[in-house]
């Protein structure tokens, strides 16, 4: 039986330097754990699969706001992998909705495993941002295109972040059986099976951002028409991606770090 779960997760400022979680609310196969952070001055929330999912049929959700002022990461503890439905939930796809929020001098870093495409599986996967003005957020996506040996499942992506209002970046990806036709090809994946990107949203890029400049044989970033910077990447496999992103990660945080000093 398809299940249908949100789960909820508010970060506040607590008036102190340090940061409050009022709503954490898991549901279904979502269980939210409220995790050491390395840096006190931030909340840390980590995602548990309490079970299997999402599997064919289920309609999965997380929403997460920083709050004005607020500072939060949220990860989880392993990756999600997309498993194809059974009995008369067998064939359809399964949904999963990231709504994120982040006020103003607020910072999200979402940052959570990968997601695996199982064969014989199907997922629409979306993550909506909006931003204030002076919002920060770091943002990972990793997709894997198959487990060990086997072929990828149908795999459709959307991310899509807007800045008080305005458009910021609407992308589009689909891979396996149904998508358009190219997607394996060498202009597209070039027979890598792990794709990810990162985007980092940070107001000190308003007026100098980041030069393009290729971080690799597969992997590029590229300065967004606003204060942000998105890192593109291909790889062979899910550790060899993490370790272009993390480095990518390293590079800009110190930055933005820089910049707020200056």
């Amino acid at each position: 039986m398809s299940v249908t779960a949100t789960a909820r997760i508010t970060a506040a400022a607590d008036g102190r330097g340090s940061t409050a979680l009022p709503v954490l609310e898991s549901e279904g196969p979502l269980a939210l754990r409220r995790t050491r952070s390395p840096d006190p001055a931030y909340a840390r929330v980590t995602v548990v699969g309490a079970m299997s999912a999402p599997l064919g049929g289920d309609r999965l959700a997380v929403d997460a706001l920083a709050g004005d002022g607020a500072r939060v990461t949220v990860d989880s503890a392993a990756a999600t992998v997309a498993l194809p439905g059974a009995g008369p939930d067998a064939g359809r796809p399964a949904s999963y909705d990231v709504r994120l929020g982040v006020g103003e001098g607020a910072e999200l870093h979402w940052l959570p495993e990968q997601v695996v495409s199982a064969q014989g599986s199907a997922l629409d996967m979306t993550t909506r941002a909006e931003l204030a003005v002076t919002a920060r957020l770091v943002l990972r996506e990793e997709q894997v295109l198959g487990r060990h040996g086997e072929h990828t499942g149908r795999l459709s992506t959307r991310l899509t972040v807007r800045r008080a209002g305005r458009a910021l970046l609407d992308q589009q990806l689909a891979y396996g059986p149904g998508a358009p036709g190219g997607w394996d090809g060498a202009a597209v994946l070039g027979g890598h099976r792990a794709v990810g990107q990162l985007l980092v949203v940070d107001p000190t890029f308003g007026h100098a951002p980041p030069t393009p400049r290729l971080l690799g044989p597969t992997a590029v970033l590229t300065p967004l028409a606003g204060p942000a910077v998105l890192v593109t990447a291909l790889a062979a496999d899910a550790r060899l991606l993490r370790a272009v992103l993390d480095e990518a990660l390293e590079g800009l945080l110190k930055e933005t770090n820089a910049r707020r000093g200056a």
